[in-house]
């Protein structure tokens, strides 16, 4: 699990350590020389270093790494060391480990360096305080917070980097797609008549949590868990679904009032993680517009992975499996290859490079850059929703806003390995899972 990892610039012509783009992971932190980057980290790590090595303007290097398990940070060390050797210069000395090497990492930047938060989410309003304190930039990926108390701590480190000027940049990089900035200035020119209802889905086989090992340290083996543990991640609906959630409250430009939903899980279940299996959540936007997403982690069932619109003149595709770029215009509600009124071209850049170019492009020229207040919003959102599933019950805007909730009660700031599980399995292994009507997490 790491933690940061830094990136800083220059613009001379023979760029010195200081003038190199610098990025440091804190998790298993690195740092990149030039413009500095201190970063959590995580799965998603090597594909942001990746872009962030491949994005034009100038010379980046990364020049720190933390992260709490040093055989971590080893074998991350050598696998961006392979991706691009001469962009990776992190000595012994600047990789940290332990729950604590964010801040060694976040250390090494300088103002104007970029702090790059990639670890698990129950992290991610600790460590993007702490960037937005010693006034580095951040790149922080999704899922951004775990619980409402968390998603106010962003918003609150959001308006601080608002006022130091910082550049921020969330994991929703679907936003920076040019097919879907294309169909949502279509949407916004009256092309699609009022937009009446958003659907999305993503029903594939994600797989669940077996029993942690004999002899396994509890708070390793939970934080290795990824997605099975609400307080770790947010759990698998937030982890598989926030894109999809962003995306509808960017094509409906506003954020849902409410949401209520349903789920469950298979009776021959074996996961002995938290999540439910089969999820829908509907929220309700202040016009009454109603969007809905649908999950599913199940083997042998349909598979689905696309957003929808349907405006008063017609339908839409937003996008397809694995956030593909996949935007159409159909001439009616009809959704089918006969029916398109208009396509978008494949697109020459992923929206993960796209992102990455931008982002770098507001730093070397100062450019006003802040994603942190959207993808606290977007989470606020995402967990509405799962709120309303775990519950049972329909979930406002305002309760979440307001609600003192926490996975972990008094936060994670002085957390480390021997610190008391935040959440405790039975006899036979199983954490708890959601029992609408009983379950409180708002």
């Amino acid at each position: 699990m790491k933690q940061c990892l830094p990136i800083s610039h220059d613009k001379t012509e023979k760029p010195s350590r200081r003038d190199v783009l610098k990025l440091a992971p804190a998790a298993a932190g690195a740092a990149l020389a030039g413009l500095s980057i201190p970063c959590v980290h995580a799965a998603e790590e090597n594909g942001a270093v990746g872009n962030a090595f491949n994005a034009p303007g100038g010379p980046v290097k990364l020049v720190a790494m933390a992260d709490i398990v040093e055989r971590k940070l080893a074998a991350s060390h050598a696998s961006l060391s392979k991706l691009d050797p001469g962009k990776v210069d992190v000595p012994p000395e600047r990789r940290f480990v332990g729950f604590d090497a964010y801040k060694k990492a976040i250390d090494c930047l300088r103002p104007g360096d970029v702090a790059l938060l990639t670890t698990r989410a129950a992290f991610r309003p600790l460590h993007l305080e702490y960037a937005v304190q010693k006034g580095v930039n951040v790149f922080f990926e999704k899922s951004f917070a775990t619980d409402p108390v968390g998603v106010r701590r962003v918003l609150k480190a959001a308006e601080e980097s608002e006022k130091k000027g910082l550049k921020i940049a969330a994991g929703t990089m679907c936003r920076h797609s040019r097919n879907r900035q294309e169909l949502i200035k279509r949407i916004r020119d009256g092309e699609m008549g009022q937009i009446q209802l958003l659907r999305a889905y993503r029903t594939e086989h994600f797989g669940g949590l077996g029993r942690k090992p004999e002899g396994e340290n509890e708070i390793f083996w939970q934080l290795r868990s990824i997605f099975h543990l609400f307080w770790v991640s947010a759990g698998l609906w937030s982890e598989a679904d926030i894109h999809q959630i962003d995306e509808m409250c960017w094509i409906k430009d506003a954020w849902p009032v409410s949401a209520h939903g349903i789920g469950g899980r298979a009776a021959n279940s074996t996961d002995f993680g938290q999540n439910l299996d089969s999820c829908a959540a509907e929220w309700t936007f202040a016009d009454g517009t109603k969007a809905y997403y649908v999950m599913r982690n199940l083997p042998n069932c349909h598979n689905e992975f696309a957003t929808y619109i349907h405006g008063a003149k017609c339908g839409a595709q937003f996008s397809g499996k694995i956030h593909a770029a996949t935007t159409r215009l159909y001439k009616d509600q009809r959704f089918a290859a006969d029916n398109v009124a208009w396509e978008a071209p494949p697109e020459e850049i992923s929206p993960w490079q796209a992102e990455w170019n931008v982002f770098l492009d507001a730093i070397r020229n100062d450019r006003r850059h802040n994603e942190a207040r959207q993808a606290a919003m977007s989470q606020l959102a995402d967990i509405m929703g799962r709120a309303a599933i775990h519950m049972g019950r329909v979930i406002t805007f305002d309760e979440v806003m307001a609600s003192s909730f926490e996975w972990v009660p008094g936060g994670l700031d002085n957390f480390n390995e021997n610190s008391p599980p935040p959440v405790v399995a039975d006899a036979e292994g199983h954490y708890p899972v959601p029992v609408p009507g009983q379950w409180v997490e708002v």
